[in-house]
């Protein structure tokens, strides 16, 4: 018996597109949850009246799906400063864009952090991804990250007091072992947008997502081209996606390849003060690092802090919650931030150990099969780039599988 045209498994970003354009579509859909909130790993909480996401993350304006399907104006989206700034030997060295931040262009030339030639070629490698057609970019011979930067002239000076810590964060990993394609979208998306989070916490996304078809606290065990089982009964459909996290995809999908994942930890302190007043992303410029990054969340949104502490985020990669020396941490900003930390108070640990699918080479075209075949279908990051953007296309190419699944099948069946 067929009681929907198609189940989708997982309300993440990637089910919660899925589920709407198929819903636009004209067909009958479940969406089935199995945690009590949709959005995945894309989530909130509040702590001792902090905006806590689950780990730090941030929203990219330049996405075409962002740009999309979500009203930013609604999300009221609390920018970052285009740039960061480096400790390093004791020195403390602002990097902005200067097309958004002009006031910033003197400090960043003057910055003694790295040489001329390493300025000259990382702004190079950032005009270039920034402003070639993405065809260009994919036709480029795909390396590693590391390989790629080397191949475009950047030295060790740029590598390893900025590329590398800056992108450790962003890629949850530090030895650059990721695709160039990835890296080079990466760098096209922060040269053509703002990075920012939503006043009310990264939550707020899924929540513009509509989901009238959505029943939470379902956990599927199993799954064909015709039929969901989970713990209280059985659900047939015409076709069946699954839109999980990528081992949960690889446990229902007995064929699917699951890609490593990246781990990332993200522990969140309240300051009385705010260490600095602006809205930048701060990185370890020296040989002994140990956070991948640190930001002041409530200097660029200050609903974040409940009774008007600074809530400052600071994420390492890898690692578990119970594993992570809170007491070093907090030293260690000290050291960064050039403040005493040891009024700071421990708000949570956030450990995401599968904050990421990892993207190493040989990716292709990015884009990996969504159709499976027998009325199977899956969708997330995983078969997209690892971002919001990747998740909410990987949703879109899933539902325009099914429809044309669909379609054929009602053609042949004439």
């Amino acid at each position: 018996m067929t009681d929907h045209d198609v189940v989708i498994v997982g309300a993440g970003l990637a089910g919660l597109v899925a589920a709407l354009d198929l819903t636009r579509a004209g067909l009958d859909v479940r969406l089935l949850e199995r945690d009590e909130q949709p959005g995945g790993r894309v989530a909130t909480e509040r702590v001792d009246g902090f905006v806590v996401d689950r780990g730090f993350q941030v929203l990219n304006t330049s996405y075409p799906q962002v740009r999309r399907r979500l009203d930013l104006d609604a999300l009221d989206l609390r920018l970052f400063t285009s740039g960061a700034l480096v400790r390093r030997d004791g020195r403390l060295h602002r990097l902005v864009d200067p097309r958004r931040h002009p006031g910033g262009l003197v400090g960043t030339l003057g910055s003694g952090l790295l040489p001329w030639r390493d300025k000259l070629a990382v702004a190079a490698y950032a005009a270039r991804a920034g402003y070639q057609p993405v065809g260009r970019l994919l036709a480029e011979p795909e390396t590693t990250a590391a390989q790629a930067l080397r191949r475009r002239g950047i030295g060790d000076a740029g590598v390893e007091r900025f590329l590398r810590p800056f992108l450790s964060g962003v890629l949850g990993e530090d030895e650059l072992e990721t695709s160039s394609r990835y890296v080079d979208l990466v760098w096209r998306s922060f040269a053509r947008g703002r990075v920012g989070v939503p006043a009310a916490g990264m939550s707020a996304i899924p929540r513009q997502l509509p989901d009238g078809v959505l029943r939470c606290g379902v956990d599927v065990q199993a799954v064909d081209g015709g039929e969901v089982r989970h713990a209280d009964g059985r659900l047939g459909a015409r076709a069946v996606v699954v839109a999980t996290d990528p081992r949960t995809a690889g446990r229902l999908l007995p064929t699917l390849a699951v890609p490593p994942m990246r781990a990332l930890t993200t522990v969140y302190h309240a300051a009385p003060e705010p260490p600095g007043t602006e809205p930048i992303l701060l990185l370890e410029g020296d040989d002994d690092r140990m956070v991948a990054n640190s930001v002041v969340l409530s200097n660029a949104a200050p609903g974040y802090s409940g009774d008007g502490r600074a809530l400052v985020a600071t994420s390492l990669v890898g690692g578990a919650a119970a594993g992570v020396d809170e007491a070093a941490v907090r030293r260690r900003l000290a050291r960064l931030y050039g403040v005493p930390t040891d009024g700071w108070a421990h708000v949570r640990t956030v450990s995401v150990p599968d904050a990421l699918p990892g993207a190493q080479p040989p990716l292709g075209d990015l884009r990996r099969p969504v159709d499976l075949g027998d009325g199977l279908f899956v969708a997330g990051d995983h078969r997209d780039t690892p971002s919001v953007q990747g998740a909410m296309a990987s949703g879109t190419r899933a539902a325009r599988a099914v429809l044309d699944a669909l379609a054929a099948t009602s053609a042949a069946a004439r």
